[in-house]
């Protein structure tokens, strides 16, 4: 008997050392995001805009985008400059404040598609992986069709 509980005892401290996987760091915030659109490619062209709401829970960062269907992804801001409106790359990522909807739209902020290899059509699907300053990385699978107007359209490839 005494045997069987020294054995039960060394399964359980060993069971209690398997780290197995790591904890989430303190403070780490979730990110729901909702409404993923991407629009299709026009033809001939490689780049096209994505858009989505973002909400985190705690105060955080968009960082990064990657995609399999494009060389490189970019969170772009568009802003008027000389009476026209310009799109940059928004070089910190893009803040998101806590409890807070954070809408990527056309004619405002959105994810930029470089390097498209082949060409979206409505109905496809595009898979996108976002990164985040505290947040786990999130996979988000993105609808290929025309989102909803907000009025502030400059251009249909954005």
């Amino acid at each position: 008997m005494t045997r069987t509980l020294i054995i039960a005892a060394a399964l359980l401290g060993l069971t209690a050392c398997d780290r197995g996987a790591p904890a989430p760091k303190a403070g780490t915030s979730t990110v729901q995001v909702t409404d993923a659109i991407c629009r299709p490619t026009p033809k001939g062209r490689q780049t096209t805009g994505c858009y989505m709401t973002l909400t985190a829970a705690a105060d955080d960062r968009l960082t990064g985008v990657s995609s399999p269907v494009a060389s490189r992804v970019q969170i772009h801001e568009s802003r008027m400059e000389s009476n026209m409106m310009m799109m940059h790359p928004m070089e910190g990522g893009l803040p998101l404040p806590a409890g807070q909807t954070v809408a990527l739209a056309p004619g405002g902020n959105h994810l930029m598609l470089l390097g498209v290899g082949e060409p979206l059509v409505a109905g496809d699907t595009v898979a996108l992986t976002l990164t985040f300053e505290s947040s786990p990385p999130l996979q988000v699978t993105a609808t290929v069709g025309q989102p909803e107007t907000t009025g502030y359209e400059t251009a249909p490839a954005s």
